[in-house]
């Protein structure tokens, strides 16, 4: 007997879970089909001997600032958020020299005013212009492409179309070129490229300028927060919200293939021989490497699509070491000892290079490190005047093996030791997360990338993941890709998740027949 739903979520990360809360919310009847052994994707955490680890996504600045998120109310299903004394410290030598976001915006203007007076007045004006437009901003980021309402409402806040016009240009301009404009001294120009490194787009790429600013902005707006607890907090909450609305799930259930007819999804095959048929609509929180390549029949991709599936390109591969540390650690900058998150690397130039190495295949020699302090912003991570700390660096693309992942966790312990000398005699314990094993814990991240897919130009908007209408619509019908692979991309922000159940419920509606087939027409028509 072949078991029927109205819809399937294929996945449990932040992105799947808010697809499934958004359709039965609506009524619907809805299955998550999750192939590990625990729901929460990358969200998840683990504790022992007074310790806990984050083992994948750590801050959640996006998550905070999130209009999806926020909607849930996850707080009544005890989420909270903690935060350490200072957001972020940039170091931007070994010598103590650093720039930081305080929770104060005058302090941060005294900070970068250090390097030039005009600098401390820049920040308070970017910051002001920020908190002006910081919804309708959201909003559109948010929301499917085009975002023609939201940019309207983006564009009214800015006062003119010629402001608008002028905010575009400022959002494609490479964070290298955006700090030169804005500030006349390195410290500005360094929180700014530290915040772009977050990401895979190199320091002097179209729109890297856009996460540079946006996580400047968001750590001076809601921090760097943590889940107190640990992150696995968060998907708890996600899942007794989606429990709350009737979501029913499924772990260590593997997904085979999604079955069609007729150029329509009608079900999925999964590991342990279940047919499940949906009446409504699947929504994969997959990669588009898996969605395409292994859970849709070969046959049915169409030539266009598999012609720019070669072409699909990762972001680059993470390693990522997770400390037990007796003490604190003993950073030479005093302002980086209250910090949540620290960066290493050196000033904006330096990681220009750091930049052109990754993109040129070299391991660099001093890599860029993002760190965080997670007992500093939540004490309950680890025992008392210790610390639980991470850090994370990359490798270049297509670079994945263990041996060069290893090399690259002794280049990272060495920098912090750089900045913290005595750090390596309070290491009680390290563990190196290689791309490996990111990707056999979660297909999802391919070859060891964490965001789906490169957030370069080239594969954003109506390019993500390939060319298409930068959406979640697939060319069958009542499929959906709604993971980080589609607009707006990586973070934990749901977004992706909630504009994939928004089209679900949209083509299931009375209106769907004026909806679906002109879009699914078009979009078959791109793809051939």
């Amino acid at each position: 007997m072949v078991e029927n739903v109205d819809a399937i979520v294929i996945g449990s990360g932040p992105n799947g879970l808010v697809s499934a809360i958004a359709l039965a919310d609506a009524g619907w009847d809805v299955l998550v089909l999750e192939a590990s052994g625990h729901l929460g994707g990358a969200v998840r955490s683990s504790s022992a001997d007074g310790w806990t680890t984050d083992h994948c996504s750590a801050c959640y600045p996006l998550g905070v600032a999130s209009p999806v998120l926020r909607a849930l109310e996850l707080e009544r299903f005890g989420l909270k958020w903690a935060n350490a004394p200072r957001p972020l410290v940039h170091l931007l030598d070994p010598d103590g020299s650093t720039a930081f976001i305080d929770p104060d915006p005058e302090r941060t203007a005294e900070c970068l005013a250090e390097d030039h007076p005009a600098d401390g007045d820049t920040w308070l004006r970017l910051y002001q212009d920020y908190v002006r437009i910081r919804e309708p901003f959201l909003r559109a980021l948010f929301t499917g492409w085009p975002p023609v309402g939201a940019a309207g409402r983006l564009a009214r806040q800015l006062g003119s179309l010629g402001e608008l016009g002028r905010f575009a240009r400022f959002m494609a301009l490479p964070v290298h070129r955006m700090g030169q404009e804005l500030f006349a001294g390195p410290r500005g120009r360094a929180l700014l490229a530290g915040n772009a490194m977050h990401a895979d787009a190199p320091p002097s790429a179209t729109v890297s300028g856009t996460m540079g600013w946006l996580l400047a902005m968001l750590a001076q707006d809601v921090g760097f927060p943590v889940v107190e607890g640990g992150s696995g907090r968060l998907a708890e909450a996600m899942v007794a919200r989606a429990r709350e609305s009737g979501v029913a799930f499924r772990t260590g259930e593997p997904v085979l293939g999604i079955t069609l007819s007729a150029g329509r999804v009608c079900g999925v095959r999964t590991a342990s021989g279940q047919s499940i048929g949906v009446t409504r609509a699947v929504i994969a929180d997959t990669s588009a490497p898996v969605l395409y390549d292994e859970l849709l029949p070969s046959a049915s991709i169409p030539a266009g699509l598999r012609r720019d599936l070669d072409k699909y390109e990762w972001d680059f591969p993470t390693v990522k070491v997770n400390y037990r540390l007796s003490a604190s650690v003993p950073w030479t900058a005093p302002p980086a000892r209250s910090a949540g998150v620290v960066h290493l690397g050196g000033d904006a130039d330096e990681l220009v290079h750091t930049g052109a190495d990754l993109e040129t295949g070299r391991l660099p020699a001093a890599p860029f490190l993002l760190v965080g302090q997670t007992s500093t912003a939540d004490p309950t991570r680890s025992p008392a005047g210790t610390e639980a700390l991470w850090a994370y660096s990359h490798l270049p693309r297509g670079v994945v093996d263990d041996a060069s992942a290893d090399k690259l966790a002794g280049r990272m312990d060495r920098q912090l030791e750089r900045h913290a000398p005595g750090f390596a005699e309070l290491v009680v314990d390290r563990e190196v997360q290689r791309p490996a094993q990111f990707e056999a814990e979660n297909a999802a991240m391919g070859l060891g990338a964490l965001g789906g897919g490169t957030s370069q130009l080239h594969q954003q908007l109506i390019f993500r993941p390939t060319l298409g209408l930068g959406g979640p619509r697939t060319f069958v019908d009542g499929l959906y890709l709604g993971s980080s692979a589609i607009h707006p991309g990586p973070g934990v922000h749901g977004a992706c998740g909630w504009l994939a159940a928004r089209a679900a419920l949209r083509d299931a509606s009375p209106l769907g027949l004026l909806t679906r087939r002109p879009t699914t027409a078009l979009l078959r028509r791109l793809q051939a």
